[in-house]
């Protein structure tokens, strides 16, 4: 994408309209709303990446959800998945506070910018793969943008696959919770993980203590 500066990037990526089938259920989910959030004016819209654009750390998700991000236009923020992460980010000292309600919420991230792979909510959590790959080129610009970048956090395998692709390096292990893949010589690092979706850590597959794991290693790369 021959674009430049976070604001153009941003804007474009709030406009774009490019697949027909996450178009209709983003608006059609902020028009009939969930009952708990029915005083709410849903954002309805894409949602753009956030945090410091300086960062030294990237965490990468898989897509907005239905009544979180969809609603509150601020990536992990507004649902579980945000509840348990910015639990974590704020302990290991990429947040100024543990909890994201709103964009207004005063939320402040320090040397880490959060992005994802989908940025309108899909049907059952589920974006095809055409329309990953019509997401794609915001992540990579994104990834063009962050000047300082050291570590990448995937969360779940569609973002561990998508940055294996990106850096066109192939780890035949496969997927496995908390491994550390060089992506780039030694100057870039990813950290693999479980995504903090209610499922996964309803079913113990993810744990706090496992994803404090996490954290851990990135402050160690980072340092």
């Amino acid at each position: 994408m021959d674009i430049h500066t976070w604001r153009d990037l941003d804007n474009t990526i709030i406009a774009c309209r490019k697949c027909e089938r996450l178009v209709k259920w983003r608006e059609y989910i902020a028009r009939v709303r969930r009952r708990a959030f029915q005083d709410w004016q849903y954002w309805g819209k894409p949602v753009t990446g956030f945090g410091d654009q300086a960062a030294r750390l990237l965490v990468i998700g898989l897509a907005p959800g239905a009544h979180g991000s969809n609603r509150t236009g601020r990536m992990f923020t507004g649902d579980a998945s945000g509840d348990l992460l910015y639990k974590h980010l704020f302990a290991a000292g990429f947040a100024n506070q543990p909890i994201a309600r709103d964009r207004e919420d005063g939320l402040v991230l320090k040397d880490l910018y959060i992005s994802a792979i989908c940025r309108c909510a899909p049907p059952n959590n589920k974006p095809t793969v055409e329309e990953r790959k019509n997401c794609l080129p915001y992540l990579l610009t994104e990834i063009d943008l962050l000047k300082n970048l050291k570590v990448i956090v995937a969360l779940g395998r569609v973002a561990y696959d998508t940055v294996l692709s990106i850096y066109q390096v192939d780890h035949s292990s496969g997927f496995k919770h908390g491994k550390i893949v060089q992506l780039r010589n030694e100057d870039l690092s990813m950290v693999v993980s479980y995504h903090p979706s209610r499922q996964n850590t309803q079913t113990g597959r993810l744990t706090s203590e496992m994803f404090a794991e996490i954290w851990g290693k990135v402050n160690d790369l980072l340092s």
